[in-house]
């Protein structure tokens, strides 16, 4: 499987802060927000990795991740001209893709939860004979967001972007597992009225296959998306105070990368030592100590 972020737009509701640097290399509390969907990735054994930016972006994030083999991926890039919708994702990385599932990864989202890992094993599993995996989140404030419906089965009956009645509290955060269809799928997508390719266009698409399936997001699982300064400063807080509470880091890839098994001892120690002077650097260090 093969993994996206799209990094791309202008950062609009964050202006003037965005207005000379893209949104996803804002740090949220201790590290890059890029890191936190990349972290998802790692979670999800995903090692090939396609950034998408805008051409005035692409090359800072060249400069923070490289080509990933410091964490024992393959990171590669590709240039989005202009916001044409999250489903072009799929069609500026067709190549990349190639014949196999993907999972995309909005920049702006930030994810968490212990069991996370089993939640993303889950996902791929559902898809390996075919189909799309997507996820509902409870909100408190549905009519903000595309909200899915759903039977007794979890499978999902609709799809609706900012309803003015929902029909469930569950929102869908920006994490979608596809199988190879979904190339030409978003390719056969009309632009929306705001002639954008929409991924609920692409879906609904599967929805009427059959084939949508959805994962839930339940107690112990929090999700932030950081497109607003409201929603920074909340993705902030909550990291802060976890990591001070508890510990442990949250979305640290380095750490993510050695669990998994991307890298090996001696590469963490390079790692967090040139981080030394940092807490993160610290941390990583720490590691080690287990």
């Amino acid at each position: 499987m093969k993994g996206i972020i799209l990094a791309g737009g202008a950062g609009t509701r964050l202006y003037p802060t965005t207005i000379a640097v893209s949104k996803q290399l804002l740090p949220i509390y201790d590290k890059p927000l890029i890191y936190y969907p990349l972290s998802m990735l790692l979670l999800a054994k995903i090692r090939d990795v396609l950034v998408i930016s805008t051409p005035r972006d692409i090359n800072d994030y060249k400069n923070l991740l490289g080509d990933g083999s410091r964490l024992g991926i393959n990171i590669q890039y590709a240039i989005q001209n202009e916001p044409r919708g999250l489903a072009d994702a799929f069609i500026l990385g067709a190549d990349f893709i190639g014949n196999d599932d993907v999972c995309l990864v909005l920049g702006d989202n930030v994810f968490y939860g212990a069991t996370m890992s089993n939640v993303l094993a889950d996902a791929k599993k559902k898809i390996l004979d075919g189909g799309a995996t997507i996820f509902g989140y409870p909100v408190k404030n549905p009519r903000e967001f595309g909200v899915v419906e759903f039977d007794e089965q979890k499978k999902v009956i609709s799809i609706e972007e900012k309803p003015k009645q929902p029909k469930s509290n569950y929102a869908v955060p920006g994490l979608y597992f596809y199988d190879n269809n979904v190339v030409e799928i978003a390719r056969n997508v009309k632009p929306s009225a705001r002639g954008e390719i929409e991924i609920t266009s692409v879906n609904n698409a599967y929805l009427e296959k059959g084939l949508l399936n959805v994962t839930l997001m339940g107690r112990g699982m929090t999700w932030f998306d950081t497109g607003s300064p409201k929603g920074m400063h909340k993705a902030s807080g909550f990291v802060k105070t976890v990591q001070e509470m508890q510990g442990f880091y949250i979305s640290c890839i380095e750490e993510i990368a050695w669990r998994k098994k991307f890298i090996d001892d001696n590469q963490l120690r390079k790692l967090g030592e040139e981080l030394e002077m940092t807490d993160y650097g610290k941390y990583i260090l720490s590691l080690l100590e287990e």
